[in-house]
């Protein structure tokens, strides 16, 4: 079993200190950086664009694991990817052919990402599994931080977890959306092993987010 990994969700954190807030997560114990890119388009809501990630990657030498919500995507690919971007996540309703987006990613030498919605079928990624390096599987719609967890999604991880399994792949499962105490266990147990968190990282325990990240990590 893969060792679970905590990517906190910056769109928790405080805007006006992000540098520090950063700083702050990889001395608590994060294994890389969330940074959800939102367009006011693809998604209800408006976030970050190449200028901050490039602004922040001074401030760490973790993974950016940038999940784009914009569409078209392909366009702006490269502009996150110069920015600092490690892994880039896209949709594949966001792309005219996914599989043609996942090739420039990969010439980029990133990481690529596919990120399902809760309503996304996992016949769409089935094809691309052996290249893709991580399945981001959404449990609430994205747009905003702070939503309840759907559990109805976990039945994604666990199909996405005995392919794996049984073809002997190597991606990552990842789950954003809702992830807290009370659901990190079920997330892992159903096969993920990237948790992203944001509220219950920076809002929990008076903020401590060392103890916080250890807790989500413990299963």
């Amino acid at each position: 079993m893969k060792k679970i990994k905590i990517s906190p969700s910056i769109l928790s954190a405080d805007f006006s200190q992000l540098g520090n807030e950063i700083k702050r997560l990889e001395e608590g114990g994060a294994d890389m950086i969330h940074v959800d890119v939102m367009d006011g388009h693809f998604v209800p809501n408006l976030t970050m664009g190449p200028p901050v990630i490039k602004a922040l990657r001074q401030y760490t030498k973790l993974p950016f694991d940038v999940h784009l919500m914009i569409s078209p995507v392909h366009k702006y690919i490269k502009d996150y990817a110069e920015a600092g971007a490690d892994i880039i996540t896209i949709h594949p309703e966001a792309t005219e052919n996914l599989k043609e987006t996942i090739n420039y990613i990969k010439k980029l030498k990133k990481r690529v990402g596919v990120s399902l919605n809760p309503e996304t079928k996992v016949d769409l990624v089935l094809n691309h599994l052996k290249v893709i390096d991580l399945i981001l599987i959404m449990s609430v719609h994205p747009g905003f931080g702070g939503q309840k967890f759907m559990p109805e999604v976990l039945d994604k991880v666990k199909v996405l977890k005995k392919i794996k399994d049984q073809k002997k792949l190597n991606f990552d499962i990842e789950i954003d959306g809702g992830i807290n105490f009370d659901n990190n266990k079920l997330a892992i147990e159903a096969g993920a092993n990237i948790l992203v968190s944001g509220t219950t990282i920076f809002k929990n325990n008076g903020g401590n987010i060392k103890k916080n990240i250890a807790l989500l990590k413990s299963s």
